[in-house]
């Protein structure tokens, strides 16, 4: 490892003072807390270990960490695009941290003593995969001696022999850090960099506008003059030829900022979508959920690109209002445009009740097909075939009702407006015509101002019915957006584990009080519950008696309106709901979990890390042995990698069940809330089961009917 390198290396022991130093390098705003050092010997704990700790840290300050594996071939493109990032570098004494800004030929870089450094990206390269090439370089010498390549073109032969061995080796563990999706809106307005590329694109489309009257100015002045000059011609084409780059620039910059602003609004909808309560998600069920779906496509392809087209038409709008002020009627004409404005208020907040009370008819039909399909088969069983179209038809005519009257003011937006204001202004402007009193150049100037109001009418309500289409479709999303800022973050204390005193209580749940929302008495009235390190309780009750509450209470799902919870002494605030969970893990009721399309492993090892490692599918398979899965997996031709969910191999009840205990096993967390788990069970298998749980759970509590 050269010098240069390894001066700008950082321990593994000072990730959260890297991290920081990153953060204040990169410009992303920290919230102010204070990070534990880093436990000890996470160097030797390997590269997950390290990057689940860095998630943590990241969360703890309001940032966000998304690792990046890289294969042999992929080095050189992750080390000219990654920063800010934290690049693991291996070493013999086990890896150490590169602190990277930006990416290139020449890294940008943060030194341990704080100070900006330029790193060859060879060297890092080098540092990476040196170690990888070192164990074939010898034989592949010789088979280049043997072959009898040239010295010349010998390193080029030799790299593409290195690329073809090592092409699916993983030889970088790289972590980007970027702020939260939760982050302010003027937050990400900063990282996209958005004042200044709308700036660019106004300042573009303002020389591109002005170039276009210039030139038509030229060849307007010609033929009213009679006569045209080569040399008039001349430069009226090269001012055509000087727009054609202004164009491409504001083309370039709209779409650019569309498709960054894009990819965040997804990022923080699909935040906002995790991080919304479990009662919401469940009370309002897959058609408005579908329909959230629907609408936030929606926001993204309207509002994004109408957005811009509408702030590009307000400055077609003050340069038809100029040349309109220079034509022979001028304040007549810029009175008209004005009205015109006005009248386009109007019918904008007429379209906008309009569209509210459409979005709405559609959503209903969307979320009562979706739950007819849904229940499809309940219905064919139970109900009445008379009763099967029930309300559809009503529905239908209150969405044709809506349609109508939107196809109504969108044509008087789209088509009235733009043409009845050239038609007025055409009127406004007819009798000084008709007195012969203007010349033809006030004549042509009066003209082209009407036409290009006429056009950046047309643009300005084109845009307007786009953006009001995007206002509605955000009513149903934007509980989305807010629930991403609202979200819990990791905490400070949940990057150092909890120690648990044996003789102490894992779990204290005193006095829990909880109503469900739009309830006024509590479901749970003074619940008191202590769980020690190695306890087996059975909580058993009737139905309706506030037990799944109770655990999902335990489990962090909800939150009590009163009483204290605690875990290993510190409370939900404390850890944070990443640190809760880590350590309390549950198996919902049959009906609220779920078998998810793809392979039995996937579905086994939701809670650790994706890919698994050897060890991990070893684990699993023993852990599905212990519960009677081993015939299951035995008749599975991939065994834990078949395909499984709803378009894979078909597991009966209580194979999924057991799926269910296995997910929450695997997890190792220090107590295991297992709801109906066993219900589907027969006999054999539930003691099967039960014995596996009481072996490998450190501590369990059981929910189940009498």
């Amino acid at each position: 490892m050269s010098d240069a390198l390894h001066a700008a290396l950082w321990p593994v022991a000072e990730l959260p003072e890297a991290l920081e130093a990153l953060a204040h390098a990169a410009s992303l705003e920290l919230r102010v807390v204070t990070l534990p050092p880093a436990p000890p010997g996470l160097a030797a704990a390997g590269d997950a270990a390290i990057g689940r700790f860095l998630a943590g840290a990241a969360g703890a300050l309001g940032l966000e960490v998304e690792e990046l594996s890289a294969g042999y071939a992929d080095v050189d493109a992750l080390l000219r695009g990654a920063g800010p990032a934290i690049l693991l570098v291996p070493g013999a004494d086990g890896p150490s941290l590169l602190v990277l800004v930006g990416g290139g030929a020449r890294l940008h870089v943060i030194a341990r003593d704080r100070r900006a450094r330029r790193v060859a990206a060879g060297l890092v390269r080098a540092a990476l995969v040196g170690h990888l090439e070192a164990h074939y370089e010898a034989d592949l010498a010789r088979l280049l001696d043997d072959a009898g390549v040239s010295l010349r073109r010998r390193p080029r032969a030799l790299r593409r022999l290195l690329g073809e061995r090592l092409h699916w080796a993983s030889v970088a563990s790289c972590f980007a850090v970027r702020r939260a999706p939760g982050a302010s809106a003027p937050a990400h307005a900063r990282e996209l960099r958005a004042g200044l590329r709308v700036a660019l694109l106004a300042a573009a489309h303002a020389a591109e506008y002005a170039l276009m009257l210039l030139a038509w100015w030229m060849v307007g002045r010609g033929a009213l003059d009679g006569r045209f000059d080569r040399a008039w011609l001349v430069a009226w084409a090269l001012l055509l030829v000087t727009v054609v780059p202004f164009r491409v620039l504001s083309t370039w910059t709209a779409g650019k900022l569309v498709l960054d602003a894009g990819a965040l609004l997804k990022r923080r909808l699909l935040a906002g979508a995790f991080a919304l309560a479990p009662n919401a998600l469940r009370l309002e069920g897959a058609g408005q959920l579908l329909g959230r779906v629907l609408e936030a496509s929606a926001v993204e392809t309207l509002a994004l690109n109408a957005g811009l087209g509408a702030a590009v038409a307000v400055l077609d709008l003050v340069a038809a209002g100029g040349v309109l002020a220079l034509g022979p009627r001028g304040a007549p004409q810029v009175a008209l445009f004005l009205a015109w404005g006005a009248l386009v208020a109007v019918l904008s907040a007429w379209h906008l009740g309009v569209r509210r009370r459409w979005t709405d008819a559609r959503m209903t039909m969307t979320q009562d097909l979706v739950e007819r399909l849904v229940g499809h088969r309940t219905r064919l069983a139970q109900e009445p075939r008379e009763r099967w179209h029930d309300a559809e038809d009503q529905a239908m005519a209150r969405y044709h009702t809506a349609s109508r009257d939107l196809d109504r003011t969108q044509v008087a937006l789209l088509g009235a407006v733009p043409r009845g204001f050239l038609l007025a202004g055409l009127l406004v402007s007819m009798p000084a015509f008709a007195a012969g009193t203007t010349t033809s150049v006030q004549l042509a100037i009066s003209l082209a101002g009407l036409l290009l109001g006429e056009r950046a009418l047309r643009t300005l309500v084109g845009g307007l019915v786009q953006v009001l289409a995007a206002v509605v479709a955000w009513d149903k999303v934007g509980p989305l957006w807010t629930a991403a800022a609202t979200a819990e973050r990791t905490t400070a204390a949940s990057l150092v584990d909890a120690t648990v005193d044996p003789g102490g209580p894992l779990l204290e749940a005193r006095r829990l009080v909880y109503r469900h929302p739009g309830r006024q008495e509590p479901v749970l009235r003074g619940a008191s519950l202590t769980v020690h390190p190695g306890d087996r309780i059975l909580l058993e009750g009737p139905s309706g008696g506030g037990k799944s509450t109770l655990g999902s209470l335990l489990t962090g799902l909800r939150s009590p309106d009163q009483g204290l919870l605690l875990l290993g002494g510190l409370d939900r605030a404390t850890l944070g709901l990443d640190g809760w969970r880590r350590r309390v893990v549950a198996a919902p009721q049959f009906q609220e979990n779920h078998v998810l399309t793809g392979s039995f492993a996937f579905n086994l090892l939701m809670g650790r890390a994706w890919p698994p490692s050897p060890e991990d599918l070893e684990e699993a398979a023993a852990v599905c042995g212990g519960l009677g899965l081993g015939p299951l997996l035995a008749r599975m031709p991939a065994g834990l990698m078949q395909n499984v969910g709803e378009t894979g191999w078909q597991l009966s009840h209580g194979e999924r069940s057991r799926l269910y205990i296995a997910r929450a096993l695997l997890q190792g967390a220090d107590l295991v809330v297992l709801d109906e788990s066993f219900a589907a069970l027969d006999p054999i298998s539930l003691d099967q089961a039960m014995r596996c749980v009481l072996d490998r759970a450190r501590a369990v509590l059981v929910i189940a009917h009498p």
